[in-house]
């Protein structure tokens, strides 16, 4: 242990190559460390998805919308506890055209029951029921759009062409981390009255709450067979399995920055590989009069290590300090509150910072194998004489 730490003193008798490689190790680590949290963030509607909820949709699509009559058989289901349908809206800001969130038409009366993660205050529920033009929007889009209870909001509809007024009756909170607290929902019925009639009574997905979640599959697989000889065909999977056919469009953007991540620790290897590289040319001569004094090929090995395995840990803690206000509190509160669709969730797992640092130790201390190698093996004569 001493001759490690003895060792780690020698990074800094060349401080400035020194801090020029930790800075670039850490630049490595604070971009493996968003990356990694964009994919676990992503995957938190999935992770952290309700065990008692399925989602039924169209068989070949989900584009695609089902008629409205379905919701009733689906609750005469025996092990249905709840079920309720959604219809997305795709309405925009007509402020803020380029602005994104979920806006969908539903069952006011049943949605919040069904999604029971989704709190809103007695009143304003009450209110939102009695309100045929009303709205309940998440927290993190009620600040963003800077309106509260009582304002009134007309979005422009894309697949539903129009101008829509809604007035602002509730504002819910989550408690489970899958929720999109960018949401807008508001009455089905307002949206179908205003259909011409060969589009009424449609309805994009069903979601079911189920008695018991280890009947789940056995109720999905039941509610299938109901529409087996229908016109239109139904998929019913659970809410995790739902919200991975998502993620599914997007795995070859998901798997390119998993490969990206990987690429960036091996550009800090390198770095680092260079760095102590280049320090064990310099101090050739010192390792030859340290084996003439005695010591073993092992210790120079271990000197050699050691400088690599602190330079590894020095750049992943800085990497990983740097990464909380830059990547959790910066990125991740941008995304959060502007694309909440897509990541209701944006933190850094313990587990990714921890791997972070563990893979700068590892990979630098891989780095540092060959130089280490080649030092020890070195003959006291040819070190003596070697000049850097």
């Amino acid at each position: 242990m001493k001759l490690i730490l003895i060792a780690a003193r020698n990074l800094w008798r060349n401080k400035l190559r020194t801090v020029l490689t930790v800075l670039g190790g850490a630049v490595a680590i604070l971009t493996f460390i968003a990356l990694r949290t964009v994919l676990s963030s992503w995957s938190a509607a999935a992770d952290f998805a309700a065990k008692d909820r399925i989602a039924t949709r169209h068989k070949v699509s989900f584009v695609i919308s089902m008629p409205k009559r379905y919701i009733d058989d689906i609750r005469a289901v025996p092990g249905v506890k709840q079920a309720t349908f959604m219809n997305w809206f795709g309405g925009k800001n007509p402020k803020d055209p380029n602005m994104f969130f979920a806006s969908m038409a539903v069952e006011p009366d049943k949605v919040l029951d069904v999604m029971d993660e989704m709190v809103v205050p007695p009143d304003q529920k009450q209110r939102w029921l009695e309100d045929k033009k009303g709205a309940v929007v998440g927290d993190v889009l009620a600040k963003q759009l800077g309106i509260k209870v009582g304002d009134r909001i007309t979005l422009q509809g894309s697949i539903y062409p129009g101008d829509w007024e809604f007035n602002i009756d509730g504002i819910y909170t989550a408690t489970r981390k899958s929720v999109d607290r960018s949401t807008f929902m508001f009455h089905w019925s307002y949206l179908n009255e205003s259909l011409p009639d060969a589009r009424k009574d449609e309805i994009g997905w069903i979601t079911t709450r189920v008695d018991d979640p280890g009947r789940g599959p056995a109720v999905a697989a039941a509610i299938d067979k109901l529409f087996d000889d229908k016109d239109v065909q139904t998929t019913t999977m659970s809410e995790r399995a739902m919200n991975l056919s998502f993620l599914g469009m997007l795995s070859a953007i998901l798997g390119a920055l998993n490969v990206i991540s990987l690429i960036i620790l091996l550009i800090m290897m390198m770095l680092i590989g260079n760095t102590i590289a280049m320090g064990v040319r310099e101090r050739t001569r010192e390792y030859g009069v340290l084996r003439a004094l005695g010591f073993r090929p092992g210790h120079i090995r271990t000197f050699i290590m050691g400088e690599a395995i602190a330079l590894g840990l020095l750049a992943g803690t800085v990497g990983l300090a740097l990464s909380y206000p830059l990547v959790e509190l910066g990125i991740g509160r941008f995304l959060e509150e502007n694309m909440g669709a897509w990541f209701p969730y944006f933190r850094i797992a313990p587990e990714t910072a921890g791997l972070a640092v563990g893979l700068a130790v590892v990979l630098a201390a891989s780095a540092a194998t060959i130089p280490a190698r080649r030092a020890s093996r070195l003959a006291v004569t040819d070190a003596l004489r070697r000049v850097a």
